[in-house]
């Protein structure tokens, strides 16, 4: 039996989160039920979290990692509390409420034509949230519960949450159209398809006809933090890292993404800046990882150059996925660079011989 305390405190948690997704504005929530600007967690693999449900966290309050305090699985941690504002028992489904969730694997359907993209967009006529994450067949669609599939827990995840005004969703949206998502569930009803008409397009499989085939923005929180969004259409054809993001920032990339495909592109040290597969995960001596049970998808710019950035998406480093839509989201926060940058233990050299920088 709970001792009182404990009670009530785990009930005061779970009132939080319930009546901030219900009174307040729509945002990220970390683990406390309390509104965020923006959060990052790394759903860690079930080999070296024995549930496959334990995560590390990360917001603006925190120097680094912290231990997420819930299963991923439980509706008052950071994703299910943010998720709630989806759910029958949160904020309620009408037209003053937008939001296009979208997979490349929802459900039985694995859509192998759409973008290799995954997230959630919910907004009201204020303001709203845009989440990028990794985690096949999920989150489930509005007329269900929130629910983790136990099919995304042997696996490392990535999630990047960022809370946005309104006025930021009509670039969302062209992001989303570039990315070309398939959507398994939405609402973007009047005035918002009026406002926002390339997420309405985006939601209901509108195609890209004339290039760029590829675009950036930056994007701005709510609390004034930039990001940068990358989102090529199906069209650029090539490595989103190698072929745009390296050159961009005008780095090294150290990248990790799924590595488990058969057509996995290898380092690549032929361009200006090298970009290199991540192979080992390490966030203490008993958290440590290969990328062979990481499906998280993100890079980082690498330690010794000018830049520090920090980029979150969906898509990999694959030779199909470069005649697919994806994105990634990028930050400059040097706690983020950091804490992402001393994670990679090692990294696949190039095949080729390299003298310049260094590189073998």
């Amino acid at each position: 039996m709970l001792h009182s305390d404990c009670w009530h405190v785990l009930v005061s948690l779970t009132v939080a989160c319930f009546a901030a997704s219900v009174t307040s504005d729509i945002s990220c929530y970390n683990d406390d039920g309390q509104p965020v600007d923006w959060f990052i967690i790394y759903k860690l693999p079930k080999i070296v979290s024995g549930s496959g449900l334990k995560y590390m966290y990360m917001d603006p309050s925190k120097s680094g990692w912290v231990a997420g305090k819930y299963p991923i699985n439980d509706t008052k941690g950071a994703v299910g509390c943010t998720l709630q504002q989806l759910y029958k028992g949160a904020k309620p489904q009408s037209d003053n409420v937008a939001y296009v969730l979208y997979n490349d694997q929802s459900g039985n359907i694995s859509s192998n034509r759409d973008g290799h993209t995954k997230g959630v967009v919910l907004l009201d006529q204020k303001q709203g949230f845009w989440l990028v994450h990794s985690t096949p067949h999920f989150p489930p669609s509005t007329d269900q519960k929130y629910r983790w599939p136990k099919s995304g827990q042997k696996n490392g995840q990535s999630f990047l949450c960022v809370t946005y005004q309104f006025s930021q969703f009509k670039d969302i949206g062209t992001q989303l159209l570039y990315n070309n998502p398939h959507v398994y569930d939405h609402s973007v009803p009047p005035p918002f398809d009026k406002d926002l008409v390339n997420l309405t397009k985006a939601a209901t499989g509108e195609l890209l006809e004339t290039p760029p085939w590829r675009r950036e923005v930056i994007l701005t929180s709510a609390a004034g933090k930039h990001f940068t969004s990358f989102a090529k259409y199906s069209k650029f054809g090539d490595d989103l890292y190698s072929g745009w993001v390296a050159e961009f920032f005008k780095s090294d990339l150290l990248v990790e993404t799924w590595q488990n495909a058969a057509h996995t592109l290898p380092s690549n040290c032929s361009m200006s800046y090298a970009v290199y597969n991540v192979k080992t995960i390490t966030f203490s001596t008993d958290i440590s990882f290969s990328d062979h049970v990481d499906h998280s998808k993100w890079c980082v710019t690498r330690p010794g150059e000018d830049v520090k950035w920090t980029c979150i998406g969906d898509i990999n480093r694959d030779e199909a996925q470069e005649h697919r839509g994806g994105g990634t989201v990028c930050t400059d926060d040097p706690v983020v660079w950091r804490s992402f940058s001393s994670l990679v233990s090692s990294f696949q050299s190039c095949r080729c011989c390299c003298s310049e920088k260094g590189r073998t």
